[in-house]
């Protein structure tokens, strides 16, 4: 597998562009569009959020319905709890972005991201979805990543090649994330494009296993959004041969570590993040608990603030796998940061021990391995710590 350039327009027959529509009040790319050329097998994972984005609940009704050949998607707003309008401006969104591809409405999906509760400015969408789709290229991928983000502080793409089926096969993708961000799906949107030729219900078990094994072991400040979605197109243009076996195997490892760049990305882009923690719970009696103790610890506002202030504060971290609901024996847990044990049968090693610490935390990033020894299972989280710049920039979200 090799890592090469070109993000979601990597893969042969995806096209892509992003621009501005005047949706965000400083004038960023806030609208892109991303297209196959030929009709694609989808997937798509979606927020577990009880209350969902408009775009959300349509696009979870288009990818049933069967092949898609678009997507398009604004930032800037959310286009969530809009009332009976929202619903009836990610129709119009889809329908405008159908007919200027001249394809049919039920082949586009739809996304949005930003601001909950406002409504669409759609007398500047409708103009520009023609613009945006005029503009598509093999070029576009890079403002397509411009276009989906919101506090980001940087485009997220990346894209992988392999031959399998005798054939040189690509996916593609990018995301945006860096506030809101906790799984149950992932706290954010993604695009992944491939020119494999799959069948829908192998992609569909290979894609949900993927984002599991990525956006889902993700979390930067434990909010779930409205609108979370990821999407996997697959146009078959690059006309291998049915996977099977050791190729099916692969194409799954391109897939996860697809997914698990971007998820990574949008961890180190967390809101006014300066610490990316991998938080590795191992010993655990299953992989429930393993995930319960990684996310307590990872989600916890006092863990997150001594990760920032570099503060060995381990009696915070006993704490959260305390309240996690996993089984936990207080006297089998020990807890190392780097390759510094810091705690051992559930007792603190001194403060000697925290200063050799203290060295490990006031680098960028780190591990924290918490030891449960109580069976085999383990997780691994991927975290933030939690600064004064994440109060300042979501003080300032809609000013």
């Amino acid at each position: 597998m090799k890592e090469i350039q070109g993000g979601i327009t990597a893969p042969q027959g995806f096209l892509a562009s992003g621009i501005y529509a005047g949706i965000k009040r400083t004038k960023k790319l806030d609208l892109a569009v991303i297209y196959s050329e030929k009709d694609a097998v989808a997937s798509g994972v979606f927020t577990t959020n009880r209350i969902k984005a408009h775009p959300v609940i349509l696009t979870q009704k288009q990818i049933k319905k069967g092949l898609i050949r678009a997507v398009i998607v604004n930032s800037g707003n959310a286009n969530a709890c809009a009332g009976i309008q929202g619903m009836t401006d990610a129709k119009e969104m889809v329908e405008l972005t159908a007919n200027a591809l001249s394809i049919d409405k039920g082949m586009v999906c739809v996304a949005s991201t930003g601001v909950i509760g406002e409504p669409l400015p759609m007398d500047r969408i409708r103009p520009a979805i023609n613009t945006c789709v005029e503009g598509l290229s093999e070029n576009g991928g890079k403002d397509a990543a411009l276009a989906i983000m919101t506090t980001d502080t940087f485009p997220k793409e990346v894209a992988v090649r392999e031959k399998l089926g005798g054939k040189v096969v690509t996916i593609g993708g990018i995301a945006k994330g860096s506030g809101m961000i906790y799984p149950r799906m992932a706290t954010m949107l993604a695009f992944i494009s491939t020119d494999v030729v799959i069948g829908k219900e192998v992609l569909n078990d290979i894609f949900k296993r993927a984002v599991d094994q990525s956006f889902n072991k993700i979390t930067v400040d434990g909010d779930t959004s409205t609108n979370d979605m990821a999407i996997c197109l697959a146009n078959g243009m690059a006309g291998n041969k049915l996977m099977v076996g050791k190729d099916l195997k692969k194409f799954e490892e391109m897939l996860t570590y697809v997914c698990k760049s971007l998820s990574k990305m949008i961890v180190k882009d967390g809101e006014g993040a300066t610490k990316l923690v991998e938080i590795r719970v191992k010993g655990a009696k299953d992989e429930e608990d393993a995930e319960k103790v990684g996310f307590a610890v990872a989600n916890s506002s006092l863990v997150k603030t001594a990760l920032f202030a570099c503060d060995p504060n381990w009696g915070r971290i006993m704490a959260a796998i305390g309240y996690s609901g996993a089984y936990v024996r207080e006297e089998n847990v020990s807890i190392t940061f780097g390759d510094i044990n810091l705690v051992s049968n559930g007792a603190g090693l001194g403060k000697s021990v925290e200063r050799k610490v203290i060295e490990v935390m006031n680098n960028r990033e780190y591990t924290i391995t918490i030891d449960l020894n109580a069976g085999d299972a383990e997780a691994t989280i991927l975290t933030t710590d939690l600064s004064y710049e994440y109060v300042k920039i979501n003080v300032a979200y809609r000013s």
